[in-house]
C-alpha cells in the first residue's frame, strides 16, 4: 500500500511538551475548539492554545465542571457527543455566532467503559468516541471550510486492539471493553484518512494521533486491580510505568499535530511522539500505525457507515 505515513524529521520526540512544539508560533485571532478541553489531556490541550493566543472553545458534557477547571480561560458550552441532538444543538449555536474555526480537536473521549447502550442501541464507545465527533465536524463543516483548518483526532495505539467489525461494529454478540476502545481508536484514525482526502480541496486538513501513555481519568473506568496487573500502578493507584508521560508531554503531540508548519501541505496520517509514525506494530507492542487504520477504502465505507447512521453528511447538500 502506498502511504504517506513517513517520517519526517520534526525536531521533538516522546518528551517533548505543548510548550515546546509551540515555541515561536503565535496563535493571537485563531478560535480553537477542543472537545474535553477541561480536563486531563484535554485541558493541557486548552492551556497550551490559549497561552500561545488562541480564543478556545470548550464544548463540554460537564460544563459546571469545565468553568470550574478553566474559569475564564476559554468559552465553554454544553455538548453530550453521545447525543446526537446535544451535538445538533452546539452546533447550531456555533454556526449562528458566524465565527470560524481554525483548529478543531477531537479529544474527549472514553475508554474500557462497561457495555453502555445509548440512542439506537449504539456501543457507547464507538457513539461517543467516534460517531459523535463525526457529526460534530460535519455540522461544524460550514464554519471549517475555506480557511486552512486542521481537525486533529486523539487517537490511541489502542487502535492495533481492533479493525473495524463490519460484522457486528456494536457488540450485539458479546462486549469486550477493550476490542471496543480499539475499535473505535481505528475509526478516529479512518475518519482524518477520509476527512483529510475530501477536505484538501477546501483547505481542511486532519490528522490522528497517540498521546502516549499518561496516567489521567481517561481510565477511570479500569479496577485498579487491572492497572496494577498492567503495571500501570501500584496498589495505591499511583503510576508507576516509567514509560509514561506528563500531561504536557501528553498533550504534545496533538498541538503539534494541530499548528506545526511543518505538517504544512501535509495530512490523513498518523502521528506518534510528534512525527508521523510508520506502518507496522502489533497488538503485542503496539508501536506505529495499523496498516487497516489508514487504509483509504476502508476509510471510505467508515464514512458511508457512519453518515447512514448519524443522518449527517457535509458531503450532501441541505
Amino acid at each position: 500500500m502506498t502511504t504517506p505515513q513517513q517520517p519526517i524529521g520534526s525536531g521533538f520526540g516522546a518528551r517533548s511538551t505543548a510548550t515546546d512544539v509551540l515555541e515561536g508560533i503565535d496563535l493571537t485571532g485563531k478560535l480553537a475548539v477542543v472537545t474535553g478541553g477541561y480536563s486531563g489531556l484535554g485541558l493541557e490541550t486548552t492551556r497550551a492554545l490559549v497561552a500561545a493566543g488562541a480564543h478556545v472553545v470548550v464544548p463540554a458534557r460537564r460544563p459546571i465542571l469545565a468553568t470550574e477547571a478553566l474559569g475564564e480561560e476559554a468559552e465553554v458550552a454544553a455538548l453530550d457527543l453521545a447525543d446526537l441532538d446535544s451535538v445538533r444543538t452546539f452546533a447550531d449555536a456555533f454556526l449562528a455566532s458566524g465565527r470560524g474555526i481554525d483548529i478543531m480537536i477531537n479529544s474527549a473521549g472514553v475508554m474500557a467503559s462497561p457495555e453502555t447502550r445509548v440512542g439506537p442501541g449504539w456501543e457507547l464507545q464507538f457513539a461517543a468516541n467516534h460517531l459523535g465527533h463525526f457529526a460534530l465536524v460535519n455540522r461544524l463543516w460550514p464554519a471549517l471550510a475555506g480557511r486552512e483548518a486542521r481537525v486533529v483526532s486523539v487517537s490511541s495505539r489502542g487502535h492495533h486492539y481492533s479493525d473495524i467489525r463490519w460484522d457486528d461494529v456494536h457488540f450485539a454478540t458479546g462486549y469486550d471493553k477493550w476490542q471496543a476502545y480499539g475499535q473505535s481508536k481505528t475509526a478516529n484514525v479512518l475518519m482524518a484518512v477520509h476527512l483529510d482526502a475530501i477536505g484538501r480541496e477546501h483547505g481542511v486538513r486532519a490528522f490522528a494521533l497517540h498521546p502516549g501513555g499518561i496516567y489521567t481519568n481517561l481510565a477511570r473506568h479500569i479496577p485498579l486491580a487491572e492497572q496494577i496487573a498492567n503495571g500501570w500502578a501500584d496498589a495505591e493507584g499511583n503510576p508507576v510505568d516509567p514509560s509514561f508521560k506528563t500531561p504536557p508531554q501528553g498533550a504534545a503531540t496533538q498541538v503539534w499535530a494541530a499548528t506545526s508548519p511543518r505538517l504544512a501541505g501535509l495530512g490523513g496520517v498518523y502521528l506518534d511522539d510528534c512525527e508521523i509514525a510508520g506502518i507496522g506494530g502489533s497488538a503485542e507492542d503496539r508501536t506505529g500505525v495499523a496498516a487497516y487504520a489508514v487504509d483509504p477504502d476502508s476509510a471510505a465505507r467508515l464514512w458511508a457507515y457512519s453518515a447512514e447512521a448519524t443522518g449527517v453528511d457535509l458531503l450532501v447538500k441541505g
